[in-house]
């Protein structure tokens, strides 16, 4: 190994040229063609989410507490859409968790929780996909398969949004920013189209933006999220300042790919 190279980066490179050789063209070809998201993405922007995929099977394990019958394309459907959000961001953002839980489909977490009040809740309500703080993001794999049609559902895009907001502490709906990002205007911006969305849901206006956006904060940007990806036209029609911020956030701009805003 050449004394210049960073170890790491070295690693990287060897487990790329690796996955080149075990993965075949066409299990590429399948899980690329089942995920219309992807269309716009040019030469080099497809080849570095390849790479972030591969990277991310690397770094994560698949656990299924009932049997899958998952193959090699699977697996690169669920982590090509997972890394989609960092594209620009690097496979660093989703540091300090190591699995993705996978049940046949919707799940019932066990999970109880005492309220402000003292009283104790239980979780019972059945759920497509959940993000745990430092901890691992469980999907439905029956939610995932209905990631390929373009209709704002995403559920593996709004688990990573959670956990991308989950870096600076609980979901808020304020993950970190970049430096060049102003924290005053991503709170101005957000809270104005969270209350405009609540007070329609209110009034019992139907929305462009799925109503579970309205469920708190962290549910907003979770669902700005999966929408900015999905469907990026409609999220710039209803809400084109929380476009910009996410744009800025994410470094990416899916709406120009499909034409000029």
């Amino acid at each position: 190994m050449p004394l210049s190279l960073n170890p790491a980066l070295w690693w990287q490179r060897r487990i790329l040229a690796q996955a080149r050789v075990r993965i075949p063209p066409g299990i590429w070809d399948r899980a690329w063609g089942g995920l219309p998201l992807l269309a716009g993405l040019d030469a080099a922007e497809s080849q570095c989410l390849r790479d972030l995929a591969i990277l991310f099977l690397r770094d994560k394990a698949f656990e299924q507490p009932q049997p899958l019958a998952l193959d090699q394309a699977d697996q690169l459907t669920i982590a090509l859409q997972a890394c989609l959000p960092i594209l620009n961001l690097g496979l660093d953002w989703y540091r300090d968790w190591y699995a993705i839980i996978l049940y046949p489909d919707e799940f019932v977490p066990e999970r109880e929780w005492v309220d402000e009040n003292g009283l104790v809740w239980v979780a019972n309500e059945p759920m497509s996909g959940e993000a745990w703080e430092q901890g691992p993001v469980i999907l439905s794999w029956a939610d995932v398969q209905a990631g390929g049609v373009r209709d704002g559902f995403n559920v593996i895009i709004h688990e990573m949004a959670h956990k991308l907001d989950m870096r600076d502490g609980a979901p808020n709906g304020h993950p970190p920013l970049h430096r060049d990002m102003n924290d005053a205007q991503w709170a101005r911006v957000f809270g104005a189209a969270y209350t405009d969305l609540g007070a329609r849901l209110d009034r019992e206006e139907e929305t462009a933006l799925d109503p579970y956006a309205g469920e708190s904060p962290g549910e907003f940007f979770a669902v700005c999220s999966e929408t900015f990806f999905e469907l990026p036209h409609l999220l710039f029609d209803e809400y084109p300042e929380v476009y910009r911020q996410l744009r800025d956030f994410y470094r990416q701009d899916p709406a120009a790919r499909l034409k000029p805003l």
